[in-house]
């Protein structure tokens, strides 16, 4: 696929994630990645889209009074966690270049009256923020969906951006193994975060070609089925409680379930086991 290509799909599936909201399905992935009932308490539900891959804030601390850039902020989820923590005189910048998105993010800052909190549109390939900005600089989810041709600039900005001595705390999914060519050209698999992951040992070039050091990649373990197993309600499908639901249900809001698929393959994914091919990994290093 074309990167023009790859960015119009990711657009319209985002811009469709960022109409929806289910904060029980939400709740159920945040949770199966990390992230605590006392954290979700302070990250307002209609940000919670069930988008995460991981907990990028519980990699690295974060200080009072620092500031946090994440890459590809969306509706504001890690965002507003994080300027819980940075205190009044912190910044936490979102960066993100989907309207939809940054729309529902701004609305829901304004409602709640979040001061050390802003939005920035852009591609994360080319941040339009200034140099040495971030003491840390996050993202979870988004940098598998960058064209692969493309995701080696988005570690350079990373580097430009922090400040001496500042970290990088990522969730992201990557591929354990090389990927059919039959994944990596579908649409629905790449907006789902499966067809565009990395592996390791390209995220690890990456980060030494940018000037990074202390670099950490691990994988979780963290059960990817999850997307796809849950319903609405936050219960488990097969529940003999739960409501029915289908993957295409799930597309909307989550980044590893495919945007819109056919009957077909609907029926092929439910059959998958997504841990077979890609991980939830988690991502740490330091600008010396």
């Amino acid at each position: 696929m074309e990167s023009s290509e790859i960015y119009d799909q990711v657009r319209n599936h985002y811009s469709a994630a960022s109409r929806t909201t289910s904060v029980k399905y939400g709740e159920t992935v945040a949770k199966s990645f990390g992230y605590t009932q006392e954290e979700l308490s302070n990250i307002p539900d209609d940000a919670n889209l069930g988008l995460s891959c991981g907990n990028p804030l519980a990699i690295t601390s974060l200080k009072e009074g620092e500031t946090v850039i994440d890459l590809g902020s969306g509706a504001g989820f890690d965002i507003f966690l994080a300027s819980s923590k940075i205190g009044p005189t912190g910044r936490a910048i979102g960066v993100d270049m989907n309207d939809d998105m940054l729309a529902r993010a701004e609305k829901i800052k304004t409602a709640r009256s979040i001061t050390n909190a802003s939005f920035v549109k852009g591609n994360i390939t080319s941040v339009p923020l200034e140099s040495e900005t971030a003491d840390l600089i996050i993202s979870n989810c988004v940098i598998n969906l960058v064209p692969h041709a493309e995701k080696h600039l988005v570690f350079k900005e990373m580097y430009r951006l922090l400040k001496p001595g500042g970290r990088v705390a990522v969730s992201d999914i990557l591929a354990k193994q090389p990927l059919p060519e039959k994944l990596r050209n579908d649409v629905a698999l790449y907006v789902g975060c499966i067809a565009g992951a990395a592996e390791v040992k390209e995220y690890e070039a990456w980060f030494a070609e940018a000037g990074f050091s202390g670099v950490v990649i691990a994988d979780t373990k963290a059960d990817l089925n999850v997307y796809l197993e849950t319903n609405d309600d936050g219960t488990k499908k097969g529940d003999c409680c739960s409501p029915p639901g289908t993957i295409t249900e799930k597309a909307a809001s989550s980044c590893c379930a495919p945007a819109t698929v056919s009957i077909q393959e609907e029926e092929s994914l439910e059959r998958s086991d997504l841990n077979k091919y890609v991980g939830s990994y988690k991502i740490y290093a330091i600008k010396q």
